[in-house]
């Protein structure tokens, strides 16, 4: 069975051999994603030609890893909720712990979610990255990179070899959507045959993911709507639309960085949500694992103390050291810029990270001057894989293939607790983000065809 690295290598020398054939395909590829549906902040998202193949042995072991973590992240959830000692170790006010407190009406803990990590393609060793739990998103991305790579010559020649599957992140979420509100339902009486609302900040979002659920949604014989959050209607116990149809179910984009900041803008949302009035899936007490100081209290023990042997190692092995960005942690992290990156506690898409490797020490030093004490945390640095590949966004020359060394970073979509598909980002700098020149890779699951 071959490697990740075998896989990947011997896609670069299909690509060397007929290099004028995917020099064509690959522009294909470009044009079709330039006017796609996978856009950030307006401007389309930018890929690689390069799959990244996951082999069985691979994705075997990520289905070990992400069922490890999620358990361990509902039993932080749990203790959350059943020991109020523990829920003095996060940094939420009262408002927001009323809400994370609140009744959900369903068992599951952790309906959605992308669990980022570094893995090492060679001897899967791994580092967490970060948990995105509210608004856990991209899978749009990977959708219209495959469909942007479907005829491409590489591929097709890899497929004569190898079985090759690319990760279903729409329909299958709206099947444990489904069980999930089955849940509520029972619990609360609610209707069997839920109304949908996809809802979040619209001008806050690029909502063409949603058109995608959307569609999942109706054919799976759910009425569904695609609705501004603040624009909820809330009386006499019912959540409503601004058209005034019934909302049943709500699957939540809107990250909770944003309600809070414009929680006076969306009331009625709120109260229907601390009523228990609507399903909504995922529910606040999402936050707990969302917010990156979730990494700083894994490695505490006031939380290795309710966990098995087993998984107290996993956690010191595969959690970076975190701990709050202090006057007295920056004095000691001053002459070894590469060994951190700070990080705000609770902002998205890499607002506010900076990675000392990136950085000469002069801006380093300011960055960190400039964030002690304002609720930012230091984390060790870890070194991400890297991997060859072609970025066909500039003009290449029609003679040879311009393969580069790329950072690379892995995300686990999970839905329901389990591992449903994964992405993939890289970047040439130590922060693999859009903001930092990161670009999307498609991530396809190759096996061996049987002859």
């Amino acid at each position: 069975m071959k490697t990740m690295t075998e896989l990947n290598h011997e896609y670069a020398e299909i690509i060397r051999q007929n290099y004028s054939e995917n020099l064509k395909t690959a522009q294909k590829m470009v044009d079709y994603m330039r006017q796609s549906t996978a856009v950030y902040r307006g401007e389309p998202v930018a890929c690689l030609y390069m799959p990244k193949f996951f082999s069985q042995a691979a994705w075997d072991y990520l289905n070990k890893v992400a069922a490890t973590i999620c358990g361990i992240l509902d039993k932080v959830i749990q203790q959350y909720f059943s020991d109020e000692q523990y829920r003095r170790l996060f940094p939420f006010d009262n408002e927001l712990e009323r809400l994370i407190l609140a009744e959900s009406g369903y068992k599951t803990l952790l309906p959605i979610a992308r669990l980022d990590i570094f893995f090492n393609e060679e001897d899967f060793s791994f580092k967490f990255c970060e948990f995105n739990a509210d608004g856990a998103s991209a899978m749009n991305e990977g959708r219209e990179l495959d469909n942007a790579l479907a005829n491409s010559h590489a591929l097709q020649q890899m497929r004569q070899n190898y079985n090759i599957t690319s990760f279903e992140l729409f329909d299958s979420w709206v099947a444990e959507f489904a069980k999930i509100y089955e849940q509520y339902s029972e619990k609360t009486g609610a209707t069997k045959t839920p109304r949908v609302v996809i809802t979040d900040f619209m001008d806050l979002s690029t909502p063409n993911e949603f058109i995608e659920f959307k569609k999942s949604f109706q054919k799976a014989g759910f009425d569904t709507e695609i609705a501004e959050i603040r624009d909820l209607i809330y009386q006499n116990g019912k959540l409503y639309t601004i058209d005034g149809e019934k909302v049943d179910a709500i699957y939540r984009r809107a990250v909770t960085r944003d309600i809070i900041e414009h929680k006076a803008e969306i009331q009625p949302f709120l109260q229907a949500a601390l009523d228990n009035s609507v399903c909504i899936i995922g529910h606040f007490r999402t936050q707990i694992i969302h917010n990156k100081m979730i990494f700083m209290i894994l490695r505490m023990p006031e939380t290795l103390a309710f966990l098995t042997e087993e998984e107290q190692k996993y956690i010191l092995e595969h959690i970076p050291k975190t701990e709050p960005l202090t006057s007295r942690a920056a004095a000691n992290i001053a002459k070894n810029k590469d060994l951190y990156i700070i990080k705000p506690q609770d902002l998205y898409a890499s607002k506010g990270v900076y990675a000392g490797v990136d950085m000469s020490e002069e801006d380093w030093q300011t960055a960190v001057k400039n964030a002690v004490d304002t609720q930012y945390l230091l984390q060790e640095y870890h070194k991400p894989y890297q991997t060859q590949n072609l970025n066909f966004n500039h003009p290449q020359t029609a003679n040879s293939p311009n393969f580069e060394t790329y950072n690379n970073i892995t995300g686990m979509f999970m839905y329901n607790g389990k591992l449903q598909g994964l992405y993939s980002r890289a970047g040439q700098k130590g922060t693999i983000s859009y903001s930092a020149g990161g670009l999307t890779i498609a991530s396809m699951l190759a096996t061996p065809i049987d002859n």
